[in-house]
């Protein structure tokens, strides 16, 4: 079971930016697609974007779409989000996850693969 590891998050004045990395730990990533979610105090987990890796195709969630960015040129077994314009309602901890990406009537969905989620990297824009 790979795991993966999150980081590059930290604290930021609003309008600044952010790289968080995650990264197959001692090994690739073993599933067709990579998802980042935040979560912040007292509210439920959301989706931020979506990645199928073979061809780099991404799905953003309305609330960073033109602000955060999955680059095309992710080294090896890394995805990448690139984090501008933060607002403080950005304020979240960071997760990743393997799975599927699946669009839908209202968008698209992420179907999670098995296996417990990561720490996560902490993130905080101040205004």
């Amino acid at each position: 079971e790979v795991q993966l590891v999150e980081s590059g998050g930290g604290s930021v004045q609003a309008g600044g930016s952010l790289r968080l990395s995650c990264a197959a730990s001692g090994s690739t990533f073993d599933d067709d697609a990579i998802a980042w979610f935040r979560q912040a105090p007292g509210k439920e987990r959301e989706k931020v974007s979506c990645t199928t890796l073979i061809d780099g195709t991404t799905f953003y969630a309305d609330s960073v779409k033109g602000r955060f960015i999955v680059p095309s040129d992710n080294p090896e077994s890394t995805v990448y989000l690139q984090m501008n314009n933060l607002k403080p309602e950005d304020t979240a901890i960071y997760l990743c996850a393997q799975g599927l990406c699946l669009a839908s009537d209202n968008g698209w969905e992420f179907e999670k693969a098995l296996g417990p989620w990561g720490q996560g990297t902490q993130v905080t824009v101040s205004s």
